[in-house]
């Protein structure tokens, strides 16, 4: 998990919900609600993911818009803002999401545990889906 200041009291919470459902948390910060800038948080987290020191990441903002841009400059992630269920679905079952952005002034604290639980129960489907991640990654590969 990974947030700026304005994501730290959802980042709290969410932490809190996963350790008392069993997962350990890889906490790489923010630790408090004084003002810092998101990308190095966000892309640490991508990194966690993508290098296999995490299964999937986290990242929380404001709005967590930003937060999702930056995880998906890290080689490998992919970054979906799920600020409501129906995208958080979606996200795992077509586009194999493996970090999940969401913003802590957009989001209520028990919305955001119920987006978090669908978004680690949800499976990805692969079959014509995975084709389209294979393009995406392509295009990835091309990027300098």
């Amino acid at each position: 998990m990974g947030c700026d200041h304005a994501g730290y009291p959802l980042k709290v919470s969410l932490k809190a919900f996963l350790a008392e459902r069993g997962h350990e948390v890889l906490d790489l910060g923010t630790d408090s609600e004084e003002m810092v800038d998101y990308p190095d948080f966000c892309a640490a987290t991508a990194r966690a993911v993508v290098d296999g020191r995490a299964e999937r990441g986290i990242v929380l903002g404001g709005s967590g818009q930003g937060e999702q841009l930056a995880a998906n400059k890290v080689k490998g992630t992919r970054a979906a803002l799920c600020n409501d269920l129906h995208l958080a679905e979606l996200s795992r079952r077509h586009n194999d999401a493996n970090v999940l952005a969401m913003g802590g002034r957009i989001v209520a604290v028990q919305l955001a545990r119920e987006i978090l639980q669908l978004w680690l129960d949800t499976p990805f489907e692969g079959g014509r889906h995975e084709r389209r991640l294979q393009q995406v990654a392509e295009i990835e590969r091309g990027e300098r």
